[in-house]
């Protein structure tokens, strides 16, 4: 998976929002333009080839405030599926909120 890909989706406006996926992010304080702005960050950090229906990756990335977050988002050929997105702990993950932890 290339992040330019889902960059590339994310400047078209070629993203899918799921119910789900907003009702997670409204309830944590997470707007569509920060999760846009994860997006827009360049890096992946886990990729999920095997996802169904979309292959999907979990992109380390900031809000616009500057804060952390972390957005899964799946891909086909033609369009990005938001997943969702949420501020990651050091409870999962190590100190640079990029590395999960072994459980």
């Amino acid at each position: 998976m290339d992040i330019a890909d889902f960059k590339k989706f994310c400047s078209a406006g070629k993203i899918r929002w799921t119910t789900h996926g907003l009702e997670r992010i409204q309830a944590r304080d997470i707007s569509t333009d920060d999760v846009k702005n994860c997006i827009m960050s360049d890096e992946i950090i886990e990729e999920y080839p095997d996802d169904y229906p979309h292959p999907s990756a979990l992109i380390f990335g900031r809000k616009l405030t500057g804060e952390t977050i972390h957005a899964v988002c799946g891909m086909d050929e033609e369009i990005l599926y938001f997943i969702t997105a949420y501020e990651p702990t050091t409870t999962k993950f190590m100190e640079d909120l990029r590395t999960r932890r072994k459980k």
